[in-house]
This record gives structure tokens, C-alpha cells and sequence, in this order.
């Protein structure tokens, strides 16, 4: 076997999570083996589970052509888990890196543009494409969708795409809400083997990431800083007691 063209993929961001390894071709991409990973061990099980797929294949860390890495939206402990672990093996062997947004690859494995994902507090990730924007497949020029965190109120004051991907009932419910005439297509939660398939070309074009530069797709700040801005806000506010 040829291990020339070997990509590891990885994605820690939801409920659960995945490893998985495939070779890629010129036009396709061979899912050689993927690991499922329990939601809240990412940290205990990461590296095993690399080293698991990596063993099955007969291949060693140093002969992975690139390594495409899902850095978000999701769980915030799950998205540090991830990044940084792509990061210390693409920095220790010296391997190219490929980032990829969550919902971009819901949204690619339904075949559409958008696409939305369970934010708890009532709220969802959204990946939205514009009015006039074109779908894959489609050879309308379609400039990049955006990526945004909204509620129900936010959800009402958008326009709404003809179709959205989703992969959880939570998203559905409050899509259907705001959005009655929105098609929903209920597709599987996505993969490290859909991240693949979806970057395969892009390391084929050496699309890789500034290792340094590289940070996690939140969407949403964490509750330290929301919180710590609204004490720091209170006591700047607060008038200073008398003596």
C-alpha cells in the first residue's frame, strides 16, 4: 500500500467524536478506518485512538501526507482537545494541516450550502449562504457563506435558505419555528470520514493553515468571558463606598 497520500482526520467538537484515516486518490478519497470517540473522553482516548487507526493501516504518524482537523463550532473543551493535539503532531512531523468548519461539513455532506447545528440555550450554529448564492453543484459564482451564532429573534430577522442541513433535533425544532418553509434535511451528525472527503482537494492544492495562526471556530464566547465581562462591567459601574 501506498502511503504516500495518507490524510488523518480528526473531530472533537460534538457529542461525540472521530478518528479516521484515508488515502486519497486523484479523484476520491479511501476511508482506510475510523474511530468512533465518547463524548467528555476526548483528552484520555485521542492519541490511542490515532495510534489505533494508524496501526490497523500498517502506517506510521510520519507518513501522512496532511492532517485535516475540524476546529469548530461545538464544545469548547472538545474543540481544544482537537486543535491542539493536530497541532503538537503537525508541528513535531512537520505535517501540513488542514482546517474545517463543523458546519461546512454537515452542510457538504447534504449536498446544500447551509447548514445548522445545536448550540444549547435555544440558540443553533448556522452556516448561511445569501440570497442568490449558489449551492454545490450549481455554476452560479456564489461568494463564501456565512458562519454565525443565532437565536430564534436573530433566526426571524434573517432571510431564509430553500433548504438547510441538520443532524439533530434540537436545530430542527428551532428552525422549523423560524423557519416554517425552510426544507429541513435530517442528515448523520458529521464525521472525521466526511471531513476527509470534503478536504481531500484541498491538499491536493496545498491549502494548508498558518500552524501559528490557527485558532478554534467558536462562534460563541465561553462563559468566563461573558461572565468575567459583565463582574468587570458591574464593579466599573458600581459606585466606590465611603469612608
Amino acid at each position: 500500500m501506498s502511503t504516500s497520500q495518507l490524510i488523518l482526520g480528526i473531530d472533537t467538537c460534538g457529542p461525540t467524536g472521530s478518528i479516521a484515516l484515508g488515502r486519497a486518490a486523484a479523484d476520491a478519497v479511501e476511508i482506510l478506518g475510523q474511530n468512533e470517540l465518547a463524548g467528555r473522553s476526548y483528552s484520555a482516548t485521542l492519541l490511542s485512538s490515532v495510534t489505533e487507526v494508524l496501526a490497523a493501516a500498517g502506517a506510521e504518524l510520519r507518513q501522512l501526507e496532511a492532517i485535516v482537523v475540524v476546529n469548530g463550532p461545538g464544545s469548547f473543551t472538545g474543540i481544544r482537545v482537537g486543535l491542539s493535539t493536530a497541532k503538537g503532531f503537525a508541528e513535531g512531523a512537520r505535517i501540513p494541516l488542514v482546517a474545517v468548519s463543523r458546519l461546512e461539513v454537515l452542510a457538504a455532506s447534504a449536498g446544500v450550502a447551509c447548514a445548522a447545528l445545536d448550540a444549547h440555550r435555544e440558540e443553533i450554529y448556522l452556516r448561511l449562504a445569501e440570497l442568490g448564492l449558489a449551492e454545490p453543484g450549481l455554476t452560479e459564482p456564489a461568494a463564501a457563506p456565512r458562519e454565525l451564532l443565532a437565536g430564534a429573534e436573530e433566526l426571524v430577522a434573517l432571510a431564509p435558505p430553500a433548504r438547510v442541513a441538520v443532524c439533530d433535533e434540537s436545530a430542527a425544532r428551532l428552525l422549523a419555528t423560524a423557519w416554517p418553509n425552510a426544507e429541513e434535511l435530517r442528515v448523520a451528525a458529521p464525521t472525521a470520514a466526511d471531513a476527509l472527503r470534503l478536504c481531500a482537494e484541498r491538499v491536493a492544492r496545498h491549502e494548508f493553515a498558518d500552524i501559528e495562526q490557527l485558532d478554534a471556530h467558536y462562534l460563541r464566547r465561553s462563559d468566563a468571558e461573558i461572565f468575567g465581562a459583565e463582574l468587570t462591567s458591574q464593579l466599573a459601574a458600581a459606585k466606590p463606598l465611603r469612608k
